[in-house]
């Protein structure tokens, strides 16, 4: 099986697809919220959050950060959609995952309870050890190199025994740099990632062969 231990994988948009738009809510729940609670001019959102993005990797490190937010009562308010309704069972992914026998985390800006209802809802909840969510990187999300190191340090792991499968190319430059194989779900090129796939089934042929080398 080689020397990988641990298959790290991101949540939205990589164990299901972009175009369900599950995270479109997410977005949508995040204006409301910024308007709602924070007393934002409806029209000034899009910069607002574009700025905290930038600067900080979510809008909530910029909410915590200039404004000292209640990090819980967000994160249960913007995730608080549909995911029953969105998300249906996937049998081909739950395959997938029984036939990776290396241990497989989640990690994810978004909360354990959020993460663990889609997990639900896709029918492969039983198939991960652990969820790494932005509580246990103490608000600091993906790419920040801290959050990084606290999940190798749970894993008790080295760099070089995991893989990362990310459909954030700049999650996966910091997960390189600390010495992971990486994998970029999604279209189009990439100079930073040692692999990219399109699609489950491409995913789970390459992990095949990488896993599994003749």
């Amino acid at each position: 099986m080689g020397k990988f231990k641990h298959i790290i994988f991101d949540l939205d948009n990589t164990l299901y697809p972009r175009e369900i738009g599950l995270f479109n809510y997410v977005n949508e729940r995040i204006n409301r919220y910024l308007v709602e609670f924070m007393g934002f001019p409806p029209d000034k959102i899009e910069a607002i959050r574009k700025n905290y993005i930038t600067n900080y990797g979510t809008t909530l490190r910029g909410l915590i950060i200039h404004h000292n937010v209640d990090a819980d009562h967000y994160l249960q308010y913007v995730h608080d959609i549909p995911i029953s309704i969105l998300i249906k069972r996937d049998l081909k992914l739950r395959s997938f995952l029984k036939n990776i026998n290396v241990n497989k985390v989640i990690f994810t800006n978004g909360s354990e309870d959020y993460a663990k209802k889609v997990l639900r809802a896709l029918g492969v909840e039983n198939y991960f050890s652990r969820i790494f969510d932005i509580q246990f990187c103490q608000y600091k999300p993906k790419p920040h190199p801290e959050s990084y190191e606290r999940v190798l340090r749970a894993l008790n792991a080295e760099g070089g025994e995991c893989i990362m499968v990310d459909d954030m190319e700049e999650n996966l430059i910091v997960a390189r740099g600390f010495g992971m194989l990486t994998i970029l779900i999604g279209d189009g090129n990439s100079n930073s990632s040692h692999f990219i796939v399109e699609s489950l089934t491409e995913l789970d042929i390459l992990l095949e062969n990488i896993l599994n080398p003749e």
